[in-house]
């Protein structure tokens, strides 16, 4: 008995900002000038990002007079503080990820909403209570009685815990129908301290959300494309706790985002696809495809170079960074929808998924295709 994910669908704001444009507001917001310009622009150059998404429409702004978030003035001030971010994120957050859930069902319409058992959420990037959780209740008209799991402050690997509890419940329950909702709004967070961390994390982070509906195996039409949940296995690296996190500041969360990242991931992730891959009874020549969290070109860059696969087989991951850049948690469901839709896809195929996040934690998995999807 197994569980799959039977579903997905994603959602972005509606402001779709050019990584150029983006750049030309950090290089006002940090004041640089001549070598520092120069480097911030080589790290916009090298990301391998051409569009992000926001609910603050500034980022793409040439006049500082036209902020609607921000100060109306170069130096930004008065600069948003943690309240004032986290209320955004109440007012944006449970739509966005109602419009992900909408699509989600538009893929699979012999679902109703009536018969979802389980609501898990994910997000790192803001809370409230009541949460996204009840809202999503509300707005969905889902059973009141609904079991409710929030998975909070976890980072990019927040997701893949979400599948983990899911696929948990839908094989102790195989009548048991679970919806994930992961939405991030990570731009809330700009923080305008001209630092190299903050440097890169402006670089990269965006805002997004994505809904995936899993069920048992053993309730799914043979036919239907869906993507087998089979084995989990999760480590962290707690020599290398402090070079990712963040802190709640005044401003905003802080992150902290160490150049050291993908060199880490590239030390340890071929002990860690090693113990996965014993798990699951499998050796690597058998994997047909990858799905890799694209934290960051780097991080992509260092699992190929560590396992040995190409960019072409890591593929999906660059699709996503390209044009949607990092949404912490979301992100990976993104791919897996990209990996899901693929019409090149061949039944029974072994995929090898990693996300990464704050302990230094590693999270892995393998799915199965089911159907040449």
């Amino acid at each position: 008995m197994s569980s799959c994910i039977s579903a997905i669908g994603t959602a972005n704001p509606k402001y779709r900002i050019p990584q150029n444009d983006i750049f030309q507001f950090m290089l006002k917001a940090f004041k640089l000038k001549d070598t520092r310009a120069s480097r911030l622009k080589q790290i916009y150059d090298h990301s391998g990002i051409e569009y992000r998404y926001s609910v603050i429409p500034d980022f793409g702004e040439t006049e500082s007079k036209n902020h609607t978030f921000f100060g109306k003035n170069e130096d930004l001030e008065p600069f948003p503080g943690t309240k004032e971010r986290l209320n955004l994120y109440k007012d944006t957050a449970s739509d966005l990820a109602l419009e992900a859930v909408k699509i989600c069902f538009t893929q699979h319409s012999e679902i109703h909403l009536s018969s979802i058992t389980h609501l898990i959420t994910v997000s790192c990037t803001g809370m409230h209570a009541p949460g996204i959780d009840i809202e999503l209740v509300e707005k969905l008209g889902l059973n009141r009685n609904i079991e409710r799991t929030c998975i909070n402050f976890m980072g990019c690997y927040g997701s893949i815990n979400a599948l983990k509890v899911s696929d948990y419940i839908c094989r102790s329950d195989p009548k048991a129908k679970v919806l994930i909702v992961s939405v991030e709004l990570c731009t809330l967070h700009f923080q305008k301290e001209n630092t190299l961390d903050n440097w890169v994390a402006n670089s990269l982070f965006s805002d997004g959300a994505a809904a995936v509906l899993i069920e048992n195996n053993s309730s799914i039409d043979p036919s239907k494309k869906t993507l087998l949940l089979d084995t989990f296995y999760s480590e962290f690296l707690s020599e290398a706790k402090n070079e990712m996190g963040w802190d709640v500041g005044d401003a905003g969360f802080e992150m902290k985002l160490s150049s050291k990242v993908s060199k880490l991931i590239f030390k340890h992730i071929q002990s860690i696809s090693n113990k996965l891959l014993d798990k699951a009874n499998l050796q690597f020549h058998e994997i047909s495809r990858f799905v890799v969290h694209p934290g960051g070109r780097k991080i992509l860059e260092a699992a190929e170079n560590a396992l040995g696969f190409s960019t072409v087989e890591n593929r999906f991951g660059y699709d996503i960074l390209k044009d949607y850049g990092n949404m912490s948690s979301a992100t990976i469901l993104f791919v897996l929808k990209k990996l899901m839709d693929d019409p090149a896809g061949v039944d029974n195929e072994n995929i090898l998924g990693f996300a990464f996040g704050p302990g230094l934690t590693v999270e892995s998995m393998i799915l199965k295709r089911n159907g040449n999807a």
